[in-house]
C-alpha cells in the first residue's frame, strides 16, 4: 500500500398662472375725440400666483415609477441543483473516525491506466472526464460517486481502474468502447477512512491507515478502493474529500 494521503421631486405643478389686472375701460366720451384705453399694469404690479395642489402621499413614500412596457420580463430563476450521487456506505456521522461495513457491489463503467504518483490527480481526472463524456453520447446517467481501485502499486506509481457507478450494464454490452468496458465495484467487508484536504496531502491519511491497521492487527489486500465525494477541480484544493475503503483479507 502506498503512503500519500495528505454580493421627489414632488412635483408641484407651479403652474402659475399670472392673472394680469387690468384697468377697466372709462365711460365712454363725447363723440369728439375718443380717448385711447388705458395701458395695462405691467405684471410685476399686481402677481396673482396660484399654484396646483399636491397630490397627497404618505409620508416616507416614494410613487412608484409607471411600468415600461418594454421591459423584458424577469429571469427565470436558475434550475435547482441534482442531488448529489450516492456513496458506497452512508454519509459518516463523525467523518475522523473509522467505520466499518460491507460493500455492495454495483455495475460501473471501467477504464484502465497506469500513472506516476506525481501525475496521479491530473490522470485520474482526465480518465473521469473522458468516461464522463462516452456515457453522455450513449445517454448512461451515473448512480454513484466516481471510484478509483488501485490494483498494482510501487515506489514508482501505479496501475488502476476509474470506475463511474452505473444503475444497470446495457443488455448484451460489455464495453462501451474499445477502451471503456463495462465492470463491478468491490463486494465485502471493508473499512472506510476520510480525507478533508488537498489531494497532494493524502499521504498523510494513508499513514494514519497503515498505523491503525498495524494496531489492530488487520492484514488488508493489497488492491485499495478511493471513492471521491468531492468533483475533480485542483489538487491543492483543502476542502476536497475523499473516503478511502480498505478490505482486509480473510
Amino acid at each position: 500500500m502506498r503512503l500519500r494521503f495528505s454580493h421627489l421631486v414632488l412635483i408641484l405643478a407651479l403652474c402659475s398662472g399670472v392673472a394680469l389686472a387690468q384697468t377697466p375701460p372709462p365711460a365712454s366720451p363725447p363723440p369728439a375725440a375718443p380717448e385711447a384705453p388705458a395701458p395695462a399694469s405691467p405684471p410685476s404690479a399686481v402677481p396673482q400666483t396660484q399654484t396646483a395642489p399636491a397630490q397627497p402621499q404618505a409620508p416616507g413614500m416614494v410613487q412608484p415609477a409607471p411600468a415600461n412596457p418594454t421591459s423584458p420580463p424577469p429571469a427565470s430563476p436558475a434550475p435547482v441543483q441534482e442531488a448529489g450521487r450516492a456513496t458506497l456506505f452512508p454519509s459518516p456521522s463523525d467523518p475522523t473516525g473509522v467505520e466499518e461495513g460491507v460493500l455492495v457491489s454495483k455495475d460501473t463503467v471501467m477504464l484502465a491506466g497506469i500513472s506516476t504518483w506525481d501525475e496521479a490527480y491530473d490522470n485520474l481526472k482526465g480518465a473521469f472526464a473522458k468516461i464522463d463524456g462516452e456515457m453522455k453520447k450513449a445517454g448512461i446517467a451515473p448512480a454513484g460517486r466516481p471510484l478509483t481501485i488501485f490494483v498494482d502499486t510501487d515506489d514508482n506509481g501505479f496501475k488502476y481502474e476509474a470506475m463511474v457507478p452505473i444503475a444497470k450494464v446495457p443488455e448484451g454490452k460489455t464495453e462501451l468502447t474499445p477502451e471503456i468496458k463495462f465492470g463491478r465495484t468491490p463486494e465485502g467487508k471493508s473499512f472506510r477512512f476520510v480525507h478533508k484536504d488537498a489531494y497532494d496531502e493524502i499521504d498523510g491519511t494513508y499513514e494514519t491507515i497503515t498505523a491503525y491497521l498495524d494496531i489492530k492487527e488487520i492484514v488488508a489486500k493489497d488492491a485499495f478502493i478511493e471513492e471521491y465525494v468531492s468533483d475533480f477541480t485542483d489538487s491543492q484544493d483543502t476542502d476536497f474529500e475523499v473516503n478511502i475503503y480498505v478490505q482486509p483479507k480473510e
